[in-house]
């Protein structure tokens, strides 16, 4: 593990800071909650596109630059230092990592320029209760002539409501709680039989509930092998999981810049409440976490780049620590500004709300911590 970027790395990191900073600084997530906009914003995903974005992970043969994981973190942690609103985790991270690790070659040349010019958006539904469990997949997939017909529904599918395309999981064989039998299926928004609910949530980055009634597809929409879909699925998640990690990094730094300048400029008693022991130790303990937390998603980005036989481990260990973070350094911003901390007009509720659904998203602190004591044997 390295924490000195490349020259390339550093250049993107740059813009990726930039352009969060000047194009999608929390205004803009205000501007899009008032305006009943739920998270979508086209024109800011077409200027992501043309930064390359979406095309990070993407192989160059397939239109992208494959520049790997590290480098996409430096985008989710800018991203999160301004809670912005994109697909990016969705499409450009797991929705990628799903069709490069199983998609079949017509499907990688089909897609994997799509998502790398933005053309299109993804959503990876698998989840069916309100608790992250991708193993409890109960949705039905019934071998049907040349095809196969889903029933079944999602529940909370980040970025569901405005996806071009989803990859569903499906259970092909076994039952709920079996990894055997679950298989991908590549589903486009306007099949017959799927119902899309969009829903309002608390963060205002918006998500969806899917139900499939009859929904018809055929064998060229399989991603993977049959009933072996979850060894695609899991290593996809897990990079999903550290760039949610990385973004959630990226916002407990800002929350936690934003207290410190507060401390540095708030007076009370006629002194600067900075200067105050008791805020000072609380203030260091979020700093210590921030920097162990840092290191965490570091090997966990690197782990992915290097081929590491460890990557389920430094994915979970990554999220379990992002997501106990998120929920410390949110906590304090309100409670270090008082009174107006707790209006809507100031951003650290707004840091709050986003922060409740970093934790949750893909698996929360308990989740993680008991998956990486079964992956070390406990």
């Amino acid at each position: 593990m390295s924490f000195v970027l490349s020259e390339d790395q550093q250049m993107l990191r740059d813009t990726a800071m930039a352009f969060a900073r000047d194009e999608m600084p929390v205004t803009h997530l205000r501007e899009l909650r008032d305006g009943g906009a739920n998270g979508v914003d086209a024109e800011m995903r077409g200027k992501l596109a043309e930064l390359g974005f979406f095309g990070v992970l993407v192989p160059e043969e397939h239109d992208g630059v494959g520049l790997g994981m590290v480098a996409m973190g430096q985008i989710m942690e800018a991203q999160g230092r301004t809670i912005a609103a994109t697909p990016l985790l969705q499409t450009a991270v797991i929705g990628a990592s799903v069709l490069i690790l199983g998609g079949s070659e017509a499907q990688k040349a089909e897609w994997l320029p799509k998502i790398a010019s933005g053309e299109v958006t993804v959503a990876v539904a698998v989840d069916e209760g309100t608790h992250h469990a991708p193993l409890n997949v109960a949705t039905e997939a019934e071998r049907n002539g040349q095809g196969y017909t889903l029933n079944g529904a999602k529940r909370f599918v980040a970025d569901g409501h405005h996806a071009d395309i989803f990859i569903v999981a499906a259970r092909t064989f076994g039952e709920a709680g079996q990894a055997h039998g679950i298989s991908l299926f590549l589903v486009p928004n306007d099949a017959d039989g799927l119902s899309v609910q969009a829903l309002n949530t608390v963060d205002s980055h918006g998500a969806a509930h899917l139900t499939l009634e009859d929904v018809a597809v055929s064998e060229d929409h399989v991603v993977g092998a049959v009933d072996a879909g979850w060894e695609v699925l899991e290593p996809a998640l897990d990079r999903g999981r550290i760039a949610l990690a990385a973004e959630a990094l990226g916002s407990a730094q800002a929350a936690f810049d934003m207290t410190l300048e507060y401390m540095q400029t708030r007076k009370q008693f006629g002194q600067l409440i900075g200067s105050f022991q008791s805020l000072q130790h609380r203030a260091a303990k979020m700093f210590t976490e921030l920097e162990l937390t840092r290191s965490c998603v570091a090997a966990a980005l690197s782990g992915v780049d290097e081929n590491r036989n460890d990557v389920a481990e430094l994915a979970s260990l990554a999220k379990a620590r992002a997501s106990d973070l998120i929920h410390l350094v949110s906590n304090e911003t309100v409670q270090f500004h008082g009174g107006i901390g707790m209006t809507d007009a100031h951003d650290s509720g707004l840091y709050m709300k986003r922060a409740r659904v970093q934790e949750a998203l893909l698996g929360g602190a308990s989740y993680h911590r008991d998956r990486y004591a079964k992956l070390n044997g406990f």
